[in-house]
């Protein structure tokens, strides 16, 4: 059972420590070990402005130009705290810490934004960004985390999802992690991140609004998300891996050069939904896909791991299904996908690859460590 110990820090922000199951519990360390640094107040928040063009808000953060970027490991704000390092955990070891971003893009404030915008509208960006650091190491990735670790950290998902949900104004939760240099990480230690934004984005809007029409026609009998993996294990062609509880495949439509969707067997609106054997399979079955990607070329592969929870809208979250979007721009081992004029002005993505191939390359690699079966073609289990 993962132990949570919270605390605050120097100025304000609160900390989390959640401790493998069965580890000696570092974390609560920190409590005993507060944040000494001098630091100064929190800033207000930013600000949102609605684009009447799309009708989709926008984050104005310019407060982040200053945010720490690529520091040297012995200034590591994530490490564990030093002598000669007083970073943002005070903690001299701990197994996994979640806690409020420094310099957030939304927050540290709470509050709703209008409902009915227009040209001109703007508010202060409300919300809360937090930081997952999944190790004390400063080096490696969530791919060499063992299972205990990765488990930890699903739960600390699990955990913030819950608590974020009920913080007021907020409308849509997100954790999802930037790994590598070329997606434009700003910290070399592996971490993660959670948006807790005070609005739907763009994205989930237009993946709710078809899974709502899909869900009303059919009754509230089926969700879009699971026919879609129905479909998948059916074909089997794209499948990557099968197991009891999850499954992962290359969608039909792939937009990217890497791109793997995982997703629980059960409609679930979040992480916070799932059971703890469901957090359990979920913990091995995202390390063996991470070590799958790794596994295609000799370099770490650089990736977006975003998971799509179900918005806090009373029209959208009924149909809303948790699944987990893997992308990388890599489309081979020294070529990386650049975001051109058809995708990035249009929005109208252009594959270098077929889903059909990655998929066949993902089931055959090689992992280290125990993985689950690959999918067999064209048989559904």
């Amino acid at each position: 059972m993962t132990n949570i110990t919270s605390t605050n820090l120097a100025d304000g922000r609160e900390l989390l420590y959640f401790d493998d199951a069965g580890s000696d519990s570092p974390g609560r360390t920190g409590v005993e070990a507060p944040d000494r640094r001098d630091l100064p107040p929190r800033s207000e928040p930013g600000e949102v402005r609605f684009d009447a063009l799309t009708e989709e808000w926008v984050a104005v953060a310019a407060h982040r130009q200053g945010r720490t970027h690529l520091p040297p490991a012995d200034q590591c704000p994530i490490c564990p705290t030093t002598a000669g390092n007083a970073s943002e955990i005070p903690a001299p070891d701990y197994d996994v810490v979640v806690f409020e971003n420094r310099f957030p893009s939304l927050g540290p404030a709470l509050g709703t934004i209008p409902d009915h915008p227009a040209w001109g509208t703007s508010g202060p960006a409300f919300g809360r960004c937090e930081v997952v650091s999944f190790t004390p190491d400063h080096t490696g990735s969530f791919s060499g985390l063992g299972e205990v670790r990765a488990r930890t950290v699903v739960e600390a998902w699990a955990h913030r999802t819950a608590a974020l949900n009920q913080l007021p104004g907020i409308k849509q939760v997100f954790p999802f992690e930037n790994r590598g240099a070329d997606i434009g990480v700003t910290l070399h230690h592996p971490h993660g991140q959670i948006y807790a934004y005070p609005y739907v984005t763009p994205r989930a809007g237009v993946i709710g609004a078809a899974a709502r029409k899909f869900f009303d026609d059919a009754g509230g009998r089926k969700t879009l998300t699971g026919s879609l993996l129905r479909a998948e294990r059916e074909d089997g062609s794209r499948m990557v891996l099968e197991g009891e509880n999850f499954s992962a495949y290359v969608p039909f439509a792939a937009r990217w050069p890497l791109e793997i969707h995982l997703v629980p067997h059960r409609q679930v609106p979040d992480l916070a939904a799932l059971s703890g054997e469901e957090k359990d399979e979920l913990a091995h079955v995202y390390l063996d896909l991470l070590k799958r990607l790794d596994a295609l070329y000799p370099t770490p592969t650089p990736y977006i791991s975003a998971w799509h929870q179900a918005p806090l809208d009373a029209l959208l979250r009924p149909a809303g299904y948790l699944h987990l979007q893997l992308t990388s721009p890599r489309r081979a081992a020294d070529k990386l996908k650049y975001l051109a004029g058809s995708e990035a002005a249009m929005g109208a993505f252009i594959n270098d690859t077929t889903p059909e191939l990655v998929a066949e390359r993902l089931r055959a690699v090689a992992t280290t460590g125990p993985a689950l079966a690959p999918a067999t073609e064209g048989a559904p289990a």
